[in-house]
C-alpha cells in the first residue's frame, strides 16, 4: 500500500496545548469544571453570543437543541441532504420527521427549495454551513420569523466564519436577528479541535438554561456548582436529561486552540487562494464557491470535477491522488443515498436532484495549517496532471446520480 505523504488532515497541536492539558491532569479536576466554564465564556465572547454550553460533540449539541425546543413526534424539521448523517439522525432521535430541501449552486440549502418543503407540521430548520461557507441566513431567518419556526445552525464547519460582518453564532446584531442556537464541532479534523467536542451558543436565556440542564442528566447542579442551595452535595433531577458534557481535559486543549483560531483561519484562507490560483486554468475543475458578504472558514476545500471533460470518475481520481501520496476525501454522501434513509428519499417532498448531481463531482483536497505552501503546490500540480492525463477528446454529458 502506498504511504500517504500528505494526509488529508494533520492537527496543529503545540506545546501550549500539551502543557495546559498536563496542568489540568495535575489539578485533580478532570471532568466538567473550571476550564470548561472558562472555555464556554471565551467561545461565547469570540462568536458574540451571551450563552454558551460545552458539549461532547456537535451531534449532542444538535440533539440537545431540538430537545430543549421540545421538537418531537408529529413535527417536521427541514435540513439539507448534503451533510453528515448526524444532522438527520438527531431529528429522528427526538421522534420528529426529517424533510430534505435541495441545495443551491454553493452546496448550501436552497431557500427556494426550503420554502417548497414547508407544511403545517414544520417546526424547525437546520441549515448547514457546508465547508465553512455560511448559508443565506437572512432569508432563512425571515422564513422562520414569518412561520414561527426554530432555527438551529449546524455550524460544525463554521467556527471562525463570518456572515455579513459578524461571526457565525452572533446572528445579525444590527437587526436584532439570530438563530435559536448555533452548534459548533471541535472534532479532530475541525478548524479548532478538542479531539471530540462541541459548543452550543444562543441568545435566549430560557433556552440556554434548558440546554444546560438537559446536558447533564437533567440535574439542577453540575459537580462544579454544587456549592449553593442546601449543601455542596445536594442536587435535584428536574427532567430526564442526557450525558453530553465536555471535560476539563478537552476544554484546556480548546482554550489554546481558540487563541490560535484567527491565525488558523488566515492560513487556511491563504492556502485556499493558492489553490484557486494554481487550479484556475484547469478546465477539468470548478473551484469551490465563495461569497463577498461572508468570511469563509475554509474548513474544507471542496473541488468539483468537470466529469464531462475527463475520462475517469471521482473514485479513480482520488485513487490516483493516493498513488501519488496525497490523501483526499468526499463531503458528503447525500442523505438519500444511505440505505437507512431510502424510505425518506422516495418521498416527493425529499427529492433533491441538484445535491445528487453535485455529489459525484466533489473531492475534498487537503487543507490545514500544518501543511506547507510547497505541499499545497504539490497537491494542486498533481491534481492537474491527473485530470489532464485523463482528459476526454470529446466532452460528454454526465447524468445525475439517483437514489
Amino acid at each position: 500500500m502506498t504511504r500517504i505523504e500528505i494526509p488529508f488532515h494533520r492537527p496543529s497541536i503545540g506545546p501550549e496545548e500539551i502543557d495546559e492539558v498536563v496542568r489540568t491532569l495535575k489539578s485533580g479536576w478532570l471532568t466538567t469544571g473550571p476550564r470548561t466554564s472558562e472555555f464556554e465564556q471565551a467561545l461565547g465572547s469570540y462568536v458574540g453570543a451571551p450563552y454558551a454550553q460545552a458539549v461532547n460533540s456537535c451531534t449532542a449539541g444538535l440533539h440537545l437543541s431540538l430537545a430543549a425546543m421540545e421538537i418531537g413526534p408529529g413535527m417536521e424539521v427541514i435540513t439539507t441532504p448534503l451533510t453528515f448523517c448526524a444532522t438527520v439522525n438527531v431529528i429522528l432521535h427526538v421522534g420528529a420527521t426529517p424533510v430534505l430541501a435541495d441545495v443551491g449552486p454553493d452546496g448550501n440549502i436552497d431557500p427556494e427549495s426550503l420554502l417548497s418543503r414547508l407544511t403545517p407540521r414544520t417546526r424547525a430548520i437546520i441549515p448547514v454551513h457546508l465547508a465553512g461557507l455560511p448559508c443565506d441566513m437572512r432569508t432563512i431567518w425571515r422564513v422562520a420569523r414569518d412561520r414561527r419556526l426554530f432555527v438551529i445552525e449546524d455550524a460544525a464547519h463554521a467556527i471562525g466564519a463570518h456572515y455579513r460582518g459578524s461571526p457565525v453564532g452572533a446572528g445579525d446584531p444590527s437587526a436584532g436577528t439570530y438563530s435559536d442556537s448555533a452548534v459548533f464541532s471541535f472534532y479532530a479534523t475541525k478548524n479548532l479541535t478538542t479531539g471530540e467536542g462541541g459548543m452550543i451558543v444562543a441568545h435566549n436565556e430560557a433556552f440556554a438554561e434548558k440546554a444546560r440542564i438537559l446536558c447533564l442528566h437533567g440535574l439542577s447542579k453540575t459537580a462544579w456548582n454544587r456549592y449553593a442551595g442546601r449543601g455542596r452535595w445536594y442536587y435535584e433531577v428536574l427532567v430526564p436529561g442526557f450525558k453530553c458534557n465536555l471535560t476539563d481535559v478537552q476544554s484546556s486543549l480548546g482554550l489554546h486552540q481558540l487563541r490560535k483560531l484567527e491565525s488558523f483561519i488566515e492560513i487556511r484562507t491563504r492556502y485556499a487562494r493558492l489553490y484557486h490560483d494554481l487550479l484556475a486554468d484547469a478546465e477539468e475543475f470548478e473551484l469551490p464557491p465563495d461569497r463577498a458578504d461572508c468570511r469563509h472558514a475554509w474548513h474544507l476545500y471542496m473541488l468539483r470535477l468537470n466529469l464531462e471533460k475527463i475520462a475517469i470518475g471521482r473514485d479513480e481520481f482520488i485513487e490516483a491522488l493516493q498513488d501519488r501520496g496525497i490523501g483526499a476525501s468526499v463531503h458528503f454522501i447525500p442523505i438519500p443515498l444511505h440505505p437507512f434513509f431510502a424510505r425518506y428519499a422516495r418521498l416527493a417532498e425529499n427529492q433533491c436532484p441538484r445535491a445528487l448531481a453535485l455529489y459525484p463531482r466533489l473531492v475534498s483536497l487537503p487543507l490545514y495549517p500544518a501543511m506547507s505552501e510547497g505541499e499545497v503546490e504539490y497537491v494542486a500540480r498533481t491534481a492537474k496532471d491527473i485530470a489532464r492525463g485523463a482528459r476526454r477528446k470529446h466532452p460528454i454529458a454526465v447524468a445525475a446520480s439517483t437514489p
